[in-house]
């Protein structure tokens, strides 16, 4: 029915290489195909073999789930969009399922798949927005660090010289520039 990759980390696996919950649902458990490390795959290509795979009104929804989370939606495939990479954000760990779980069987990270009704999932790709989102947060935060080196307070309220967004834009083009490396740091930094 469908196939992945994640890149540089795997050959193409196919369902067989997922554990088969029921007919509709499939689990991959991480720490048995990667160990520990499942936060360093960022992303998986998955794709179906064939047009017959799914009903055109199904998709093959995307989710991860870090040890002791809920699942998490990244992305879908279906018959109008039969493969995709999917960037795969995992959610922090713990919470809850953390403590309810048996200390028999320990957490492990899972990507999950299962068919769902296309209408119901997200019209928009979660994982390109969350990265945009996270960027967007980084660089704010820069700003706001830089204006707070500059800035006095008056009456609760924090006072700014009138060019200092143009100051901290110049200093941030400079370092952009200097460093290639300097805006991937804002997308990988935690």
């Amino acid at each position: 029915m469908f196939g992945v990759v994640f890149p540089n980390r795997s050959f193409p696996m196919d369902a067989a290489s997922f554990q088969q919950i029921d007919i509709a649902h499939w689990v991959l458990d991480m720490s048995v195909f990667l160990g520990e490390g499942y936060e360093e795959v960022k992303e998986m290509c998955i794709f179906l073999l064939n047009e017959l795979s799914l009903p055109p009104e199904k998709a093959l929804a995307v989710y991860v789930q870090s040890p002791g989370s809920q699942f998490q939606y990244c992305g879908a495939v279906h018959k109008a969009c039969p493969s995709a990479v999917v960037t795969l954000l995992w959610p922090k760990p713990g919470g809850q399922m953390q403590i309810m779980a048996s200390e028999t069987q320990p957490l492990t990270a899972k990507i999950g798949l299962a068919v769902e009704d296309l209408v119901s999932l997200p019209a928009l790709n979660v994982g390109n927005y969350k990265k945009v989102e996270d960027l967007a947060l980084k660089v704010g935060e820069n700003l706001f660090n830089f204006m707070q080196s500059f800035c006095s307070q008056e009456n609760g309220r924090m006072v700014v010289p009138l060019d200092i967004l143009e100051k901290w834009f110049k200093k941030f083009q400079d370092k952009a520039k200097k460093d290639p490396e300097y805006l991937k740091r804002f997308t990988t930094s935690s």
